[in-house]
C-alpha cells in the first residue's frame, strides 16, 4: 500500500498564528467590541435605533464572511482525513480500536450533558432574563411535544444515519450521516490494491492543501470577526439583559472547567499521565482553538502535537483526531445543555424529569453531529429545541455569546481528542 501523506503536515499554514499570537489579538477584539457595542448602542442616545442596527451589521460583516469560508472547506477537509486516517490502520487495528473509540466517545459526551444539566437545574441561569420578562411564549409552542418523541423513533434515528444520498446529506451539513458514509468508504479503501490507493492518497493530499489555504485566508478576519460580532451583541440587547447572559454565560463556563477537571482525572488514572505536563505541551493547540473557535481549523497541528509531543504514533492520531473533531464534542454538550435548560427557563417553562430526559438523550445525538465549525452549536441547538417543543426564537439571546463561549468550547473539544489519543496509545501499549 502507498504511503499515506498525514494531515498533520499541513500545519505549517496553522503554525504562523501561534506565533502571532491570534488569541491576544482575539482578548483585545473582544473588549474593543464591548465598548463600541455599548457606544453605538441606542440606549446612550447617541445614535437611533434603526442606525445603531445598521451600524451593528455593516460592524458584524468580517464575523459573517469567516463563517462562510470556513463552513465551506470544512465537510472536505474532514472528509479526506477520516479517510486518510483509516487507510493509515490495518483492519484489525480499525476493528479493535473502532468500537473502543465509540463507546468512549458516548461515555464522555453522556458524562459532559450530565454537567450541564446538574449546573443548569441547580443554578437556574434563565431566571434572570424571565424575572424582567423578555420573552413571551410564541403561540403554537407546545413542550408536551416531548413526550411523543424519542424512544419509539431511535431504530428511524439509526437507519437515517446511513445517507440515501451522500451529496445531498454534505449540501445540508448533515455530519453525522457525513461521518458514517465517510468511514464506509474508508475502510472500502483499504480492501483495494496500492497501486489504486495510491492516487486517491495523492487526490486527498491535493484537497487538503486547498482546504488549508483557504483556512489561512479566513484566520486573517478573526479579531475583525470576534470584534464586529461582539459589538453587535452588546448593542442589540440592554444592559439589564446582558447581566441576565452574563450569568448564563459564567454557568457554561464552570460547566467547561469541570469537564477540564474530568479530563485531567482521565489522564492521571487512565493513561498515568501527568495532567500538567499534559496541559503544557498542547497549550499551543488550545490557544489556536481557542482563537478560531474551530476545533476543525486546527486538525493538522492537533496532529503534530499529538505525534511530536506526546509521543502518539501517527497510525493512532490520524485515526482518532479527525474523527474526535467531528464527534467527540464534549464542551458542545455540556454548552447545549445548559443553554436548552436556560432558554426553557427564560420562557417559564417547567421541565418534568421525562422532559429533561429526553432533551439528554437529543443532546447526545445532537452534539455527536455537530459540525467542528464557528457557529455549529448553535445550528444544531437550534434542532434540539424544536424536538423539546422549546421555542427557537429564544436563541436571538444566545447568538452573539455562542462565539465567546464557542472560544471556550472549542479549546476544550480539542483537549478532549488528545486525552482520547493519549488514553488510547496506553491501551494499545498494554494491550
Amino acid at each position: 500500500m502507498s504511503e499515506i501523506v498525514p494531515l498533520n503536515t499541513l500545519e505549517h499554514y496553522l503554525q504562523k498564528l501561534v506565533k502571532a499570537k491570534l488569541w491576544v489579538k482575539v482578548v483585545v477584539a473582544l473588549i474593543l467590541g464591548l465598548g463600541a457595542g455599548l457606544l453605538i448602542s441606542p440606549n446612550t442616545g447617541l445614535f437611533s435605533e434603526g442606525l445603531s442596527q445598521s451600524l451593528g451589521s455593516w460592524l458584524a460583516l468580517p464575523g459573517k464572511l469567516f463563517l462562510k469560508l470556513v463552513q465551506m472547506i470544512m465537510i472536505p477537509l474532514i472528509f479526506t482525513s477520516i479517510i486518510s486516517g483509516i487507510i493509515s490502520n490495518s483492519s484489525d487495528q480499525l476493528k479493535q480500536m473502532g468500537v473502543k473509540l465509540l463507546i468512549y466517545f458516548i461515555a464522555t459526551t453522556a458524562l459532559s450533558i450530565i454537567i450541564g444539566v446538574a449546573l443548569a437545574m441547580l443554578l437556574k441561569p434563565g431566571k434572570i432574563i424571565f424575572d424582567i420578562g423578555a420573552f413571551e411564549i410564541p403561540k403554537g409552542s407546545n413542550l408536551a411535544a416531548t413526550n411523543s418523541s424519542g424512544l419509539g423513533n431511535i431504530p428511524d434515528a439509526i437507519t437515517s444515519l446511513l445517507p440515501e444520498n451522500p451529496l445531498a446529506s454534505m449540501v445540508s451539513g448533515e455530519m453525522l450521516s457525513i461521518v458514517v458514509f465517510t468511514i464506509i468508504i474508508g475502510v472500502a479503501i483499504t480492501q483495494l490494491n496500492s497501486k489504486m490507493v495510491e492516487p486517491i492518497n495523492r487526490i486527498f493530499h491535493a484537497i487538503q492543501e486547498i482546504c488549508m489555504t483557504v483556512v489561512s485566508w479566513s484566520m486573517k478576519l478573526v479579531p475583525y470577526a470576534v470584534f464586529g460580532l461582539i459589538a453587535q451583541l452588546t448593542s442589540s440587547v440592554g444592559l439589564e439583559s446582558l447581566r441576565g447572559i452574563g450569568y448564563y454565560v459564567m454557568v457554561v463556563l464552570i460547566g467547561l472547567a469541570i469537564l477540564l477537571i474530568m479530563y485531567m482525572l482521565i489522564l492521571a488514572t487512565v493513561a498515568k499521565t501527568n495532567p500538567f505536563s499534559f496541559l503544557k505541551k498542547i497549550k499551543d493547540v488550545q490557544l489556536l482553538a481557542f482563537a478560531t473557535t474551530s476545533s476543525a481549523a486546527v486538525m493538522p497541528l492537533s496532529m503534530k502535537t499529538a505525534e511530536e509531543k506526546l509521543g502518539i504514533p501517527a497510525k493512532i492520531s490520524n485515526f482518532i483526531i479527525p474523527i474526535g473533531t467531528t464527534i467527540n464534542m464534549d464542551g458542545t454538550a455540556i454548552f447545549q445543555s445548559v443553554s436548552t435548560l436556560f432558554i426553557a427557563q427564560a420562557y417559564g417553562m417547567e421541565l418534568t424529569i421525562i422532559n429533561i430526559a429526553l432533551i439528554m438523550v437529543t443532546i447526545v445525538a445532537a452534539s455527536i453531529g455537530t459540525p467542528a465549525i464557528p457557529g455549529g452549536g448553535v445550528v444544531i441547538l437550534a434542532s434540539v429545541l424544536q424536538s423539546a417543543g422549546i421555542p427557537v426564537e429564544g436563541l436571538v439571546i444566545i447568538i452573539g455569546v455562542e462565539r465567546i463561549l464557542g472560544m471556550f468550547r472549542s479549546a476544550l473539544n480539542v483537549t478532549g481528542d488528545l486525552v482520547a489519543c493519549t488514553v488510547f496509545n496506553r491501551w494499545q501499549k498494554n494491550n
